[in-house]
């Protein structure tokens, strides 16, 4: 088994500013990077400071070789896991999932195009929001499968979405990747969401301790 030529790896980068956010994007069993291009496309409009880096073809046997180059081009451009986003299609999409599954920290975020996991994961990092685009034709991964799946990380609490299109089978489709668009521009993680509503837990028992307190007794300034 040869080692994957990160040397004929597309990459995007911006030329007036230092990249703010880091997409890889990683496409099917027996295609290559054009089949992303309209994804890349996508983005580089939506997110004009970000980088895109378009990878060989890479299969699970040689998923550290993988996640070697992504921590390098992380530590070269110093970008975080949380400024990082892996996105894929079909194998690319399994790819994409179970690097971030095994490695906590790379990726803030994953947009899975028509792929799944390997196996059903028992966990998931916490720093990490998994997003699922599928055709409801797909008759590759029929869609009972990702609804299955879904299911199955609702129970471990896993911070995910997912959205079906009708009419459309195994493929990179325009109103899936407008979705994922969307997904990116409005998604909250839901770690952000249970930190803010901790947060408002705190001052609203701080409201009641207040309200207790002596009212001739002016509060203290520390």
């Amino acid at each position: 088994m040869t080692a994957i030529d990160f040397s004929a790896t597309l990459a995007f980068v911006p030329k007036e500013t230092k990249p703010g956010l880091l997409f890889v994007l990683l496409h099917g069993e027996a295609a290559g990077p054009e089949q992303l291009f309209p994804l890349a496309d996508a983005l580089k409009k939506a997110f004009p400071h970000a980088m895109l880096i378009l990878p060989p073809a890479a299969d699970e046997q040689r998923l550290d070789e993988l996640v070697a180059f992504v921590r390098q081009v992380q530590r070269h451009y110093e970008l975080s896991g949380e400024q990082t986003a892996l996105a894929g299609f079909s194998q690319g999409a399994r790819m994409a999932l179970e690097a971030s599954r095994r490695h906590a920290g790379l990726a803030g975020r994953v947009l899975a195009f028509s792929g799944l996991y390997a196996e059903a994961p028992d966990a998931l990092p916490e720093a990490t929001m998994i997003h699922l685009f599928h055709g409801a034709g797909d008759r590759l991964l029929p869609l009972h499968e990702m609804e299955a799946m879904m299911g199955h990380l609702g129970t471990i609490h896993a911070d995910a979405t997912i959205d079906v299109a009708s009419q459309v089978g195994h493929e990179m489709h325009p109103a899936l990747i407008e979705q994922a668009i969307v997904r990116l521009q409005t998604c909250v993680p839901l770690r952000s969401w249970q930190a803010a509503y901790g947060e408002l837990e705190d001052r609203s028992q701080q409201s009641e301790t207040d309200s207790d307190a002596d009212p001739a007794q002016p509060p203290t300034l520390h």
